[in-house]
């Protein structure tokens, strides 16, 4: 058999890489063409009137998530009907802390001046105070950054009334007051919901997507999610007036104690003290007196100089003492065609961080671009299968977030195993280092590198760290015990985190065939098996 020359390959490999080009075309343009999802074309802009009573999307609950997701479905031309159980100014303990990669995130969807006129303070770091008059301040690395990127807190129920304002000038959203009880389903579909007015009358309200975000107290849940809700805490919120921190500009963390705290201002003349009641401590009462006395006894030894007169003050103004259980939830969230659940609805994670808004805007972000390509939603099946992305593309940056938060959480909270006494010693004499660790920590912490991988770097470096502390003080085969114990807890508390929030999902997203889906992409891959 004579061998095949160069020019021979050529005329082979040639015309067969051309055919399969052509079929690939081929295939693609039937594919779309089937489709019910069509793409958006720049000469064909969407009809935003709202007169026909057609709706492209419900979305339940207009918080924080629900007023921003509102307001960006509506700047890309989608017809939002928007059902909030309240539309008075909330009065929340949380929510107040928007870390400056939660507000870069808010530049991103064009919302930034929600943060403006409602007396938002600047934050540019952490005081961490541990015992014995021990503190420590770390910045966030700002320095590559405009100087308008930077930590804010206020209250919560400002910023929301700011986002819905905005939400309410869109011709396009119709902004509505009014308790969901129900999804309406047909077939395995959500069609709509069914929801209670505020004078009493009972509706429906139909549209081929719902997106479900009515907050850590969902009722809609249930029907979307397998998540297993947890409490891990209590906290006790307070308000300190006519004092001023000894960092200005500064949250503090103050780990010392039996209950931790986190102290920022949230107004140009009012500080938030939040003290963390973990188990098993029982929320004390405020009616007969235990929450005064648990305060004043209990908590008061701990709080800064500057601010314990404040703070007794305000320990003894029973009307103005807000409580709250604190929940964690991964996302285990069920693809109903229809329908999607977001924000703390679907995952909720330990506020010591203050990430919750951050990764909420992400989340919306994440969610607008997957969006923003199609034509309509009236697909539900394609919807449901295009939609299956959002869970994967939204996992780094959340799954860390709220990995960090889990694990902060518990390094603060008290305990009396000597074990994770040096673990709280080892994470605070890391964060002294400076440089690339106290520089890499508050990256991830205020969410300007929320990166699995990152998170992993810092938390076998401060293994490291840690490790060569306690064989320097202990050379001895006790120290190695002590090493292979302190490993051992160590990698107990984040471990079941990072499992609980999928680890393939976490650090290997590109590994899953969701990754890759698209409309009509996912169309050719279901064609092709």
């Amino acid at each position: 058999m004579e061998m095949i020359d160069e020019y021979g390959l050529c005329t082979l490999i040639i015309p067969s890489f051309f055919g399969l080009i052509l079929l690939y075309i081929n295939i693609r343009r039937k594919i779309s063409k089937a489709s019910n999802v069509a793409l958006i074309k720049e000469h064909e802009p969407f009809d935003v009137s709202l007169d026909d009573g057609k709706t492209d999307v419900i979305i339940v609950g207009a918080g924080v998530a629900g007023s921003a997701l509102a307001c960006t479905l509506a700047k890309d031309g989608r017809r939002v009907h928007v059902i909030e159980r309240d539309l008075s100014e909330p009065d929340r303990i949380v929510g107040e802390l928007l870390q400056p990669g939660g507000y870069l995130k808010l530049l991103d969807l064009g919302l930034e001046d929600c943060v403006k006129d409602i007396d938002a303070q600047r934050i540019v770091g952490q005081a961490i105070y541990k015992e014995e008059g021990k503190h420590t301040v770390v910045s966030y690395p700002l320095q590559k950054f405009h100087a308008d990127v930077f930590a804010r807190c206020f209250h919560n129920g400002r910023f929301v009334q700011k986002m819905r304002e905005k939400a309410a000038t869109l011709p396009n959203i119709r902004l509505e007051q009014g308790t969901v009880t129900s999804l309406i389903e047909e077939k395995g579909i959500v069609k709509g919901v069914n929801y209670k007015t505020k004078d009493g009358r009972q509706l429906n309200a139909y549209a081929p997507l719902t997106i479900v975000c009515d907050g850590c107290f969902s009722n809609l849940r249930r029907y979307l999610s397998n998540s297993k809700v947890d409490t891990t805490c209590s906290i006790v919120g307070l308000i300190l007036k006519d004092c001023q921190l000894q960092y200005t500009n500064h949250a503090a963390l103050i780990m010392s104690g039996s209950s931790p705290m986190t102290i920022y201002p949230i107004s140009s003349s009012e500080i938030r003290c939040m003290v963390l009641i973990p188990p098993p401590q029982k929320l004390p009462s405020i009616a007969n007196g235990e929450m005064f006395n648990f305060l004043k006894t209990v908590v008061a030894p701990q709080v800064p100089p500057e601010l314990k007169d404040a703070f007794l003050r305000a320990a003894a103004d029973k009307g103005k003492i807000r409580t709250m259980q604190i929940r964690n939830m991964a996302v285990d969230c069920r693809t109903t065609p229809g329908s999607l659940l977001i924000g703390d609805a679907s995952n909720m994670r330990h506020p010591v961080t203050g990430g919750g808004m951050t990764v909420a805007l992400s989340d919306i972000l994440v969610l607008r671009d997957l969006l923003r390509p199609l034509r309509d939603f009236n697909d539900p099946n394609a919807m449901c299968k295009h939609l299956q992305r959002f869970y994967i593309l939204r996992k780094p940056l959340a799954s860390t977030i709220n990995t960090l938060a889990g694990v902060l959480f518990q390094v603060v909270c008290p305990s009396l195993d000597p074990t994770r006494k040096e673990i709280r010693e080892a994470c605070y004499s890391y964060l002294t280092l400076g440089g690339i660790f106290s520089n890499g920590v508050s990256a991830i912490f205020g969410g300007l590198n929320p990166s699995p991988l990152s998170l992993a770097f810092h938390f076998f470096a401060m293994g490291l760290y840690a490790t060569a502390r306690l064989l320097l003080q202990f050379p001895s085969p006790m120290g190695a015990w002590r090493v292979a114990k302190f490993l051992y807890v160590a990698f107990g508390m984040i471990f079941p985190i990072i499992k609980a929030e999928g680890i393939r999902q976490m650090f290997f997203p590109a590994t899953l065939l969701a990754y890759y889906r698209a409309p009509v992409v996912a169309q050719l891959i279901d064609l092709l098996n």
